[in-house]
């Protein structure tokens, strides 16, 4: 099963959407708040290329990795073959 990280800050709505969509989706993911561990806005920015969020990055079984920034249903589902 791919490995997801989202990259979020809890005053964005599109955060949540993204977030409540990969539940709907069964979809287990690893939540980094940068409200809360803001060291981690530089690994968010290497990733999504960006300073915005959300920022999802998967990494696929076969160790490809894709990053999407903001909440981009059809690029996730792509990513997750959903």
């Amino acid at each position: 099963m791919a490995k997801v990280k989202v990259y979020s800050i809890t005053t964005c709505p599109y955060c949540h959407m993204l977030k409540e969509y990969l539940k709907e989706k069964n979809v287990a993911f690893e939540d980094i708040v940068l409200d809360y561990s803001p060291d981690k806005a530089v690994e968010a920015i290497h990733i999504c290329q960006s300073m915005g969020v959300p920022c999802t990055h998967i990494v696929k079984d076969d160790g490809k990795e894709v990053a999407i920034l903001g909440f981009d249903k059809e690029a996730i589902d792509r990513a997750l073959g959903l």
